[in-house]
């Protein structure tokens, strides 16, 4: 899709996007702002109590970040400016009614917004049952009933996960998740009641004086086990799973678009190669190697890791954007994904890491260089046990 193209689409748009705090959603500001500067307002829904707070997390945590480096550089004391005019924190959580959006500033957003981007999500794989559900499901359907309510709506566009799909193997078609589906077949998901037993759940643990720890490890477990009896490894996927349930099953006549990026990863390309924020996903594996602390996995040699830079999946919002800028009530659905095009196998990660640390080694708390060493995949039970008789067998004799 041609830049032009998309520039002239956000000239004068009002966009609502919401979980702007989060590592995606900064990526987009960024890019609107730097490609269109004439977009004519950007509303970031931000988790905080007040105005002055949202201002005042959105300068410290999305603004101050080295992602906008490019964007000082080239505007320099007028970023300001272009802030100032354009970008409008709210204060708000899409866990409340109305997103916690007081009144005024409400009616305001609603008679001026023309695309709304939910990225808002707890994306921890084993986080509490209640909170998965109260902001991957619940959150979503306050974010549709909110869409409802702007008069000038062109779209919803949901920042999902390809991995809904659950681990299926070959070609996994854009297809809608219908309410109550399963993907094991052989149950129904009634979400209704899922958020009923979560109720149920706290009650009785409040009852038996549980502690907060006690209450967590709880709610955690119960995650786990609901997603897996319907068929979903973890909670993460069961209920964004179950957002997009209720997006397709209440969005009547509205204009909806899904994104479903694979792991996402840093920034290929733009605004400059290999930003990154926190420790994500493969990350942890990927620095433990390079601080010399892990140097052994169980997995697949040939497995194909699915990975998609975090700039590819925010160009793809923006092209899904465009692409659909005529009004219409047809949901579409689109995975943003790598492994059919340019496959990433496990073999490839240890390759390119081990050749990285040997360029680039880390530098410890000494000051000194680590040397990495081979890495070692197995790849079944055999090779651990002839890993064990190599590097542990012989220590343990002289003990």
């Amino acid at each position: 899709m041609e830049s032009c193209c998309i520039n002239q689409f956000l000239e004068g748009k009002t966009i609502f996007i919401t979980g702007a705090t989060g590592y995606l959603a900064k990526i987009l500001i960024e890019k609107i702002l730097r490609v269109q500067p004439n977009v004519k307002k950007l509303y970031l829904l931000i988790r905080a109590p007040d105005s002055n707070s949202a201002k005042e997390r959105f300068n410290n945590e999305v603004i101050k970040t080295d992602l906008f480096r490019v964007l000082r550089e080239k505007l320099g004391a007028n970023l300001h400016s272009l802030i100032q005019d354009k970008v409008f924190p709210v204060p708000g959580d899409i866990a409340c009614d109305n997103l916690g959006i007081n009144s005024d500033m409400q009616d305001e957003m609603c008679r001026e917004i023309d695309i709304i981007v939910n990225s808002a999500a707890t994306t921890r794989f084993d986080e509490r049952y209640d909170t998965a559900i109260r902001i991957n499901a619940f959150g979503t359907l306050n974010v549709l009933k909110f869409s409802r309510q702007c008069s000038k709506l062109k779209m919803l566009l949901h920042v999902s996960t390809a991995y809904v799909c659950g681990e299926k193997e070959g070609l996994i078609l854009e297809k809608p998740l219908h309410y109550g589906e399963t993907l094991n077949g052989g149950s129904q998901l009634d979400i209704e009641v899922e958020q009923k037993l979560v109720e149920e759940t706290l009650k009785d643990l409040k009852a038996r004086n549980a502690a907060e720890k006690e209450v967590t490890l709880a709610m955690r477990v119960l995650g786990i086990e609901r997603a897996k009896i319907h068929g979903w490894p973890n909670t993460y996927s069961f209920t964004k799973a179950m957002g997009e349930m209720l997006l397709g099953h209440l969005k009547e006549d509205l204009h909806l678009i899904i994104l479903r990026p694979t792991i996402i990863s840093s920034t290929y390309k733009e605004p400059f190669p290999g930003w990154n924020e926190g420790l994500r996903t493969m990350d942890t594996f990927i620095v433990g190697y390079g601080k010399g602390k892990q140097n052994v996995a169980m997995g697949d040699r040939e497995s194909i890791l699915d990975v998609i830079p975090a700039d590819m999946v925010v160009n793809s919002v923006i092209a899904a954007m465009v692409a659909h800028r005529n009004r219409s009530s047809h949901t579409a659905i689109y995975h943003i994904s790598s492994s059919r095009t340019n496959p990433l196998k496990n073999t490839d990660i240890m390759q390119f890491s081990a050749e990285y640390f040997k360029k680039n080694p880390w530098i410890n708390e000494r000051g000194t260089p680590v040397k990495v060493k081979k890495f070692h995949l197995l790849d079944g039970m055999a090779s651990l046990h002839k890993y064990i008789a190599i590097h542990y067998m012989p220590l343990l004799k002289f003990q």
